[in-house]
């Protein structure tokens, strides 16, 4: 019975963690009615419905979560295994799959897994850009990057970047009409690009710090954006004053698209950090991917 029920039983722990059939089934490569037999052939042969269908959403049955808790770790472990004997041969193999924030992909991630993944051809990365704080574990995930005082105290970090400044930049246009901010509450006075965070939808007050006198202010401006890269953008079209990593807009500052202010307040972040859960038996795979990402000064 178990042999016959292998397939069927992959197909239907990802029908659950999905919460959807066609999400399920594109991450497995196979049809959509392909999956919905299998699953409702599963459900036959044990005698009892395992998912609450409706037209909207797909979710377990009380007997459909039990199975789900008790065979989904169990089938994550001989995937693992099954990795790790994979890679016997000395060449690491399979997919590991990366949530970070754009940043970080762009500035320290994707230019160094590049080169990995021309040497290794039998390594497979998935990267999710999300600015979100998630549960990586829930979603599936081998590991994420985060701002070092981001990442969950439960979690194995490893740093990937050095410290990060952040900068306040705004054109040379928009400071002909703008008096220069000599402190931080002068930016009240100003149109600045404002930052929702992600996680829980508020707009981030712009924080400073000097001589151990902290200040964090809510700025008032025209533009809100949830990515960095929009904010420097709309600085550059003279909308305004940004607050982002100074590595961001240091180019444009070198070559006087931008002007820099309040150097000297402008805080020191922690860098981004790798985390996962611990690993008993990481995979050759996660290893690789690990020391290629890993800072060092």
């Amino acid at each position: 019975m178990l042999r016959d029920n292998l397939n069927d039983l992959v197909g239907f722990i990802a029908v659950a963690r999905e919460g959807s059939f066609t999400r399920a089934a594109a991450k497995l490569g196979i049809s959509q009615s392909a999956l919905s037999h299998a699953v409702s052939g599963l459900e036959k042969k044990l005698g009892i419905r395992l998912l609450a269908r409706s037209t909207r959403s797909v979710s377990t049955t009380e007997a459909g979560q039990r199975l789900l808790a008790k065979i989904g770790p169990r089938l994550d472990e001989i995937g693992e295994e099954l990795s790790v004997i994979g890679e016997l041969s000395g060449s690491p193999s399979g997919t590991i799959r990366i949530n970070a924030i754009e940043h970080a992909v762009k500035m320290y991630i994707w230019p160094k897994l590049a080169n990995i993944l021309k040497k290794y051809p039998d390594l497979n990365v998935e990267i999710t850009i999300d600015n979100k704080l998630i549960d990586i574990v829930a979603e599936r995930y081998d590991m994420g990057v985060r701002l070092g005082e981001s990442v969950p105290k439960d979690m194995i970090a490893i740093r990937i970047s050095p410290e990060l400044q952040m900068a306040v930049v705004g054109s040379p246009e928009y400071f002909e009409k703008a008096s220069i901010p000599t402190m931080p509450d002068d930016l009240k006075t100003h149109n600045c690009i404002n930052y929702r965070l992600p996680t829980f939808g508020g707009i981030y007050s712009w924080e400073f710090e000097r001589d151990h006198d902290e200040i964090s202010i809510r700025v008032p401006g025209q533009v809100t954006f949830n990515s960095s890269y929009l904010a420097i953008e709309a600085a550059l079209a003279n909308l305004g004053v940004a607050y982002l990593p100074f590595e961001m807009a240091e180019e444009y500052i070198n070559k006087g698209s931008l002007v820099r202010v309040l150097e000297d307040w402008c805080p020191f972040f922690a860098g981004y950090h790798i985390y996962y859960p611990n690993r008993h038996q990481p995979s050759s795979a996660f290893t690789t991917i690990v020391e290629a990402l890993r800072y060092r000064e």
